[in-house]
Order: structure tokens, then sequence, then C-alpha cells
């Protein structure tokens, strides 16, 4: 039986949109449920939200970028609460997934090897507008370093390399990284500390390697940007 037959509609709330409305009904919807467990058809949950099919379906976007549902079709197919359990190491902090984790560690290690490619492209491609952008993204991450949400933190930091990765002139580099990325973003649902550094100072030194980064780019210096995006794969 899906869970909308047995609860009332999530009341509505004052939220910037009706899809990040949606998403939110999703994500209590899910919250309540077991990992795995079915929410409903994709056609009863949009008549539970009240929006339209558009708008549903960016609202199961948003619920699935914060790994809250799962998307299905065929037969038996519907809404699915997220799997919860496997955890992929970056760094010192673990990413607590919503599905294989081995898959996201895969991701990880084919992105690290891509990024040496992309920060050359950045070095030489970059305008003042993604300069000003990079740095937007930066202000992003000290936000969340500074309001201590590591979750925040982390999409912040893959903003940034997604915004790195749009400079780059071979649509096959950006689309295959870009693509990594909403891999690992997708499945990502919390972030936590492993062992040795505490993850605050690895937030904090995180950060401050990617202020020296952007700044290597902007000053195009090849040989120092190549230098910290090793120190960036090494040690996170």
């Amino acid at each position: 039986m899906d869970l909308i037959d047995d609860h009332a509609a999530v009341p509505g709330t004052h939220l910037g949109s009706r899809a990040e409305y949606a998403a939110r009904t999703l994500q209590q919807l899910a919250e309540r449920a077991a990992p795995g467990e079915r929410l409903g058809t994709k056609v009863a949950l949009r008549t539970h939200c009240g929006v339209s099919v558009g708008t549903f379906n960016e609202a199961v976007k948003l619920a699935q970028s914060r790994g809250y549902v799962v998307s299905r079709s065929g037969p038996g197919g519907g809404i699915f609460a997220a799997e919860r359990s496997p955890i992929a190491r970056l760094g010192n902090a673990v990413l607590a997934l919503d599905s294989d984790a081995t898959s996201v560690a895969e991701a990880i290690r084919m992105r690290e090897a891509l990024d040496p490619l992309l920060i050359e492209d950045a070095v030489w491609h970059s305008s003042a507008a993604d300069i000003h952008t990079m740095r937007e993204r930066l202000a992003d991450m000290a936000d969340a370093r500074d309001t201590g949400d590591p979750v925040a933190f982390v999409r912040a930091n893959w903003a940034l390399h997604r915004r790195i990765a749009e400079i780059s002139p071979s649509a096959i580099l950006r689309s295959v990284y870009i693509s990594l990325l909403e891999l690992i973003e997708t499945h990502t649902r919390g972030v936590g500390g492993a062992s040795g550094q505490p993850l605050p100072d690895y937030i904090t030194e995180r950060h401050r390697l990617h202020e020296r980064l952007v700044d290597a780019i902007e000053a195009r210096d090849q040989q120092e940007a190549r230098r910290l995006i090793r120190e960036h794969n090494t040690t996170g």
C-alpha cells in the first residue's frame, strides 16, 4: 500500500515556489517511510501535492537531488523513499548515500582524474565574469563553513567545480565531468566526520585551498594551479 493512502496531505507552507512546496511534501513523506518504501505513483503523489505535471517533475528532481526519494518507472514503479545506508569516503569527511557506495566512489575517482584537464582549461579560457562567479561560489562555501553546515559546504564546493568545468571549450569533457558531479550529488544525503582531522578544521582548510586555486586561475598561473589541484585530490 502506498504511504499516501494512510496519511493526510502535508499542510502547505509559505515557500518560494510550488515546486519547492511539492519537494518538501515528498521529503516529509519520505522521512516518515522506511527506506525503500513506495510513497505512491507519480499521478497519485502529484494529485496529493496539488501541482501541475511540470511542477511535480521539478519537485521530484529537487527531492532526488537532496537524497530523499528515488523515482522508478515501469510496472510497480513510482516514487520511493531513498535507501540511507551506504557511505563513501571524501578526504576527512564521509558522504552518507542513498544507493551503492561503490558507484559513487568510482564517480569520485573519475572526477578527480579529470580535474587537471579542467583546471588547465580554466587557466587559459576563464573570463572576468567566470572568476566573479567562482568567487560567489567560494562565498557560499564560506557561509556554510561559518554556519557549521557540512552538507551545504560540500554542495557549494561541487557548484564551484561545476562552474570551473563549464569554462572548458571541450563539450565532451564538460558533459562527462558534470554528469559525474550530478551522480555524486544526487545520491548524497549527508556529510559527517571521518577519522583523523576534525571535520570543521578540514572544511576550513578545504575552503582556503579552493581560494588559492581560484587565485591561480585568475593569475593564469598554470604551474601553481596544477600543484593545487594535485594537493586537492591527494589530501581531499
